[in-house]
């Protein structure tokens, strides 16, 4: 058996996932200590530990970046806009693919912006003002990422910067184009002076089509195409995990190149590994741009990476996280991407206490960003005081697609309860309503496994159905009044097996079913292609 293989095999089978990706099943976990995949829309994650809570950047529309702040790696937690790009300019579109790394007791954000023309990509870095990772910054660059130095002219394409720290020095790392103008993507690397100057010319590190998987296409007559670098170190020995082929089609994988030697500016220091470290499956595709974390204990390692969601050409993307493994001998072992709503175990040391008792959650008050999840494109929800708005009908949406956009309240459990939403409909004539005795929460139209009870102004219908993580299945519908210009009221009361479904100024219950697939679960609201604004969700458990 494959030594890779084998230690990854050990590892799954030891936190509960299956050992094959074609299998389903929750293999004996429940829904607090497990979770599944994909935990966010989104692209090239950058995830680091700070104290007890993880940090996570991302791009804010290609216009802009925010960190999340969460104690839980499963979900990305409270999000906060740390910088807006200029309305024109060097660096105003385009924003790409920010890292973040604390140097010097500060925190800094490396990323590729350009005016608009992706020719013109460079890389910036923001350096905080505070020790505050969510404070304010300060704009730094471009950094000099050509070939002449010491003239600084004729600056070249530059994305995906990250810093290697290696025996007291720091060294930048990124993917360039070989010329200005050659749209050929390698690695390079240069010396640092500072978290924002480098301190000479750029390295080329290795060829980018040394193998035929590395390749867009994976074939002769394609070209090689290297992006998103990552450093990889444990105990005395340092990777640096790459990306490569295409990351618009569902060859995009990882490999790997091991420092084996003692100047890391010397390609030659560099061994690359004959195989990918990571491939898609016919399940899981298009996996790249992969980072690295430790568990809440700091007892296990995880991998982080994006996926795409369909197989066509294009960058519509969700996040996945799973646990990785180490040989005997110190080599990374990531095993094969985990199939969307395989049940996981949750990272060591992440505590669940679930919330069971009478609640009102004002939508507009601060406590719902630290207390809710959201699973859905981060440009479809916007927060205001008023509430929060998912499915938004927003202009210039990246990479954007609707999947049943939803908020879940985190670490909630409520068996029989009282239920009720106030919202509004904003625009759409789809369903909009509230989830309840809710688990396995990902992103996707039907990816969580509970009941939802909704209103459909377009058809004045209400609606009751559940979703197995997959599929959804229709159990009940009524007539119901429904003016889509005013408030809306809706209600659940769920006892045992019966739910009963109320609407605005229904006295007796409009749904009345009976069903025992879910006994218990959290709580939320959700959409389903429609913009609608929820104000607050009231629940009352009954004892």
């Amino acid at each position: 058996m494959n030594h890779r293989y084998f230690a990854v095999l050990c590892l799954l089978l030891a936190l509960g996932v299956p050992v094959s990706v074609a299998q389903d099943g929750d293999q004996g976990l429940t829904a607090d200590d497990s979770f599944v995949n994909p935990i966010a829309e989104g692209a090239d994650p950058s995830v680091v530990q700070d104290g007890d809570r993880y940090l996570w950047v991302q791009s804010e529309g290609n216009r802009g970046i925010a960190i999340w702040e969460s104690h839980s790696l499963t979900t990305l937690g409270r999000k906060h806009v740390v910088w807006r790009a200029p309305k024109s300019g060097p660096c105003s579109r385009e924003v790409w693919a920010p890292e973040i790394v604390k140097l010097d007791d500060r925190w800094c954000i490396y990323f590729a912006a350009s005016d608009g023309q992706n020719i013109n990509h460079r890389t910036y870095v923001l350096v905080s003002k505070s020790s505050d990772p969510t404070g304010e910054y300060d704009l730094h660059g471009p950094l000099y990422t050509g070939d002449d130095f010491e003239n600084k002219r004729q600056n070249i394409w530059a994305i995906d910067m990250v810093v290697l720290e290696h025996h007291g020095k720091r060294y930048a790392i990124w993917s360039g184009w070989t010329t200005p103008d050659s749209d050929v993507q390698k690695l390079y690397i240069a010396p640092m002076k500072s978290p924002t100057e480098l301190s000479g010319p750029r390295v080329e590190l290795t060829d980018n089509d040394d193998y035929l998987w590395e390749r867009v296409e994976e074939r002769e007559g394609t070209r090689g195409l290297h992006e998103g670098p990552q450093v990889l170190q444990r105990a005395d020995r340092t990777f640096l995990v790459y990306s490569c082929a295409a990351s618009w089609l569902p060859t995009y994988k990882l490999g790997l190149l091991e420092l084996v030697g003692s100047d890391p500016l010397d390609p030659q220091s560099w061994k690359k590994d004959p195989l990918p470290l990571f491939r898609s499956t016919e399940q899981t595709f298009g996996v790249g741009h992969g980072g690295f974390v430790r568990s809440a204990d700091r007892s296990q390692w995880w991998h982080v990476f994006h996926a795409k969601r369909d197989r066509n050409p294009g960058w519509r993307r969700s996040i996945y996280v799973q646990p990785m493994s180490w040989t005997e001998d110190g080599f990374p072992v990531l095993g094969s991407p985990v199939k969307a709503g395989t049940p996981i175990r949750r990272p060591a040391g992440e505590t669940v206490q679930p919330i069971d008792k009478p609640r009102r959650f004002d939508f507009g008050a601060n406590e719902t960003l630290d207390a809710a999840d959201y699973y859905g494109h981060h440009q479809l929800m916007r927060f205001s005081d008023a509430g929060v708005e998912i499915g938004v009908a927003a202009e210039n949406v990246v990479n954007g697609y609707r999947c049943g956009e939803k908020i879940l309240l985190r670490d909630t459990r409520y068996g029989d309860l009282d239920l009720t939403a106030e919202f509004s409909f904003v625009g759409g004539d789809r369903d909009a309503g509230i989830l309840f005795r809710v688990s396995s929460p990902a992103v996707g139209f039907d990816a969580q496994r509970g009941y939802f009870a909704g209103l459909i102004p377009g058809r004045e219908r209400i609606i009751l159905g559940k979703m197995d993580g997959q599929n959804w299945q229709h159990l009940a519908d009524a007539a119901a009044k429904i003016d889509r210009d005013q408030p809306q009221t809706l209600r659940v009361r769920a006892v045992g097996e019966q739910i009963e479904v109320f609407a605005n100024d229904s006295a007796e219950p409009l749904i009345v079913h009976r069903d025992s697939d879910y006994s218990s679960g959290a709580i939320g609201v959700r959409v389903v292609d429609t913009h609608a604004l929820f104000r607050s969700l009231d629940v009352r458990p009954i004892k």
